[in-house]
């Protein structure tokens, strides 16, 4: 067992209220339980020592074994193969979506152990360690393959098919088994008291029931285009995401992975930004997944009625994934952080920030499609008129900005960009449906945006759009441009940001969100290349009719994933994964980057036009 595996050597398993990480040695070394944030009970990847973790492996102390993983097609079920000159065993992982929509304290995780070639010997060890590595629990063995560890405010319950002891606080176990034999493990959170033995048929069935639900749900994706396997398996990411009780999608599933090795840009991802998860809305809206925009339509709704919010606005950028407003951030100095990058912080205080742009990011997601429109009902409208009406006489303020800057509040090119977004939505909105709305107050607002946006995000000097007003400094937020229709994908002077763009921020594809040493950001150290950012540049090469070198780019892109197609937040010097893992923001870029690119693609193909020249 490696202390700190590469962050990318992981698989993820949910059921719509929480998940797990799992490594490719077997580990399943992050888990927070009942919800997506809530405390740790596992997250030995951010401490070995001290996190906790529940190893179910190939024992490989004998002899050479390697790993593989891969997910079960079109589902969430992982399966970690453990390959060794003795045989061939294969770690089956999954939870069960038993009435996701329903909020519970109790969550499931199976394990099921098959042999498919020769004898494979597994082990066991399950060593919990509860309120992120705080506080202690009591073991209680209700028999030799039944255990309760009961922590400060959850109980875990393990059962296991085969017998395991207690290691001190602590449970170990082995079982060999032989080609065709099974086993089996099921871990389970908030029981009020110990279940009936567990059986590997009624695993199977459990097992069966979870396939038929992913691939239900998958039928419902209108994608049919080029990279479908890519495309699917980020559709299935972003519903794992989402907290089903609320319709919450959240930000990624881990806090305190780094952006840089022993750096100090160790965030809580666990929360439900707007912008994040409006886009992530947009997407899932784009391939067919018209409930899961519609989930999300309500809840952003309903925070908008909410009166509590931590920074005195409409909304605030983030929540938890039930709606509450208040997440103190805090720092855990007991846990080591992964690779020695600490601190390792919990909450978010950003959420008391100003970020203008999450109202563009929201009506642009949630009056996309007919379906929203209609379903959002008259009560929906006066919701979303009533904000433009207050955005008509707040939007022209400094904020912090997308990238959440501690470095103090500037006027953010992008922060006005979006408030555009919104009034140009809000005004469409209201005249395709005859709504009730100061459409002279928004198209004046709209306008005087787009000039402002015009004359002061422009730097002469640059030849570009540019991070925020009186700067030179440039941004790869603005690459969505083109995408909301700010400006021609076309327009001499977007031509002429993205190549100043290009010659500032990308290397070899990869895209950085800014320079911080050119706009510091309040923070030491520096980061990776970002996904999201990487990936909305492909979108617009593609739209700018740079074909060629939109499809070298994304396909360069895609090896960067991992091996079960996940990615995370950011691109390391040398290839590796950073930041909280998998995230959303980058698979709804790759979403969007594959129908643009693939719509453009398609659409020369009907033309009879044949590239020219190399792949940039």
């Amino acid at each position: 067992m490696r202390r700190y595996p590469p962050i990318a050597e992981h698989g993820m398993i949910g059921d719509l209220q929480t998940c797990a990480l799992v490594s490719s040695d077997g580990v399943l070394d992050f888990f927070c339980a009942p919800r997506f944030d809530s405390p740790s009970v596992f997250a030995s990847l951010l401490d070995h020592d001290h996190g906790g973790y529940l190893r179910l492996a190939a024992d490989d102390a004998d002899v050479q074994c390697n790993s593989r993983q891969l997910y079960l097609p079109d589902t969430a079920i992982l399966i970690t193969r453990f390959l060794s000159h003795h045989g061939v065993g294969e770690v089956v992982d999954f939870m069960p979506l038993n009435r996701p929509e329903q909020a519970s304290g109790r969550r499931r995780i199976v394990r099921i152990l098959r042999v498919v070639r020769g004898t494979v010997k597994f082990v066991l060890e399950c060593r919990p360690r509860f309120d992120y590595g705080r506080a202690g629990h009591e073991l209680t063995l209700v028999s030799d393959s039944a255990a309760v560890f009961r922590g400060p405010d959850l109980d875990l319950q393990v059962q296991t098919t085969f017998p395991f002891h207690r290691e001190g606080d602590d449970i170990v176990g082995s079982v060999t088994l032989r080609l065709g034999e099974t086993a089996a493990l099921v871990l389970t959170t908030g029981i009020e008291e110990p279940s009936r033995p567990i059986t590997v048929a009624q695993l199977e069935d459990e097992h069966e029931a979870t396939t038929r639900f992913w691939h239900s749900w998958l039928r419902g994706s209108a994608f049919r285009g080029r990279w479908q396997t890519m495309v699917h398996r980020s559709a299935i990411t972003l519903k794992m995401l989402t907290y089903a009780p609320t319709g919450g999608m959240i930000a990624s599933a881990t806090f305190g992975l780094p952006e840089q090795i022993g750096g100090e840009r160790n965030w809580d991802y666990r929360y439900t930004w707007i912008r994040d998860g409006a886009l992530a809305a947009r997407a899932l809206a784009e391939l067919g997944f018209v409930e899961e925009a519609d989930a999300f339509r309500r809840w952003v709704t309903e925070r908008l009625r909410d009166t509590r919010h931590a920074c005195g606005e409409p909304l605030q950028i983030m929540y938890c994934v039930d709606g509450d407003p208040y997440l103190v951030e805090e720092e855990l100095p007991h846990l080591e952080g992964y690779e020695k990058s600490g601190p390792v912080r919990i909450g978010n205080a950003a959420a008391g920030q100003l970020q203008l742009d999450i109202y563009g990011e929201a009506v642009w997601a949630l009056t996309q499609s007919r379906e929203l429109a209609e379903v959002s009902g008259y009560q929906g409208w006066q919701t979303l008129s009533a904000m433009l009406d207050w955005l008509k006489t707040t939007w022209d303020r400094p904020d912090e900005g997308i990238w959440e800057t501690r470095g103090g509040r500037r006027d953010f090119t992008f922060s006005r960009l979006m408030c555009w977004v919104a009034f140009d939505r809000g005004v469409r909105l209201a005249r395709e449906y005859a709504r009730p709305a100061d459409l002279d107050g928004w198209t004046t607002t709209r306008d005087a945006i787009l000039k402002q946006v015009i004359e002061r995000g422009w730097s002469e000097r640059r030849g570009a759009f540019v991070q925020h007003y009186g700067g030179d400094v440039l941004d790869a937020s603005l690459l969505i441009m083109p995408i909301v229709g700010f400006i021609s994908p076309k327009d001499p002077a977007w031509l002429s940001t993205l190549c100043a763009i290009e010659q500032d921020l990308v290397t070899d594809s990869l895209v950085y969100r800014y320079d911080p040493s050119a706009a510091p950001d309040g923070l030491r150290g520096s980061e990776g290349t970002f996904n999201l950012c990487s990936f909305l540049y492909v979108d617009a090469l593609a739209r700018a009719g740079q074909l060629d070198k939109a499809r070298y780019a994304f396909d360069k892109m895609l090896t960067y994933a991992n091996h079960v197609g996940l990615f995370g937040e950011e691109i390391g010097p040398t290839g590796e994964q950073l930041g909280n893992f998998p995230q959303a923001f980058t698979h709804l870029a790759l979403i969007f980057a594959a129908t643009t690119l693939g719509s453009e693609l398609e659409r020369r193909s009907e033309r009879g036009t044949r590239p020219h020249g190399r792949p940039w």
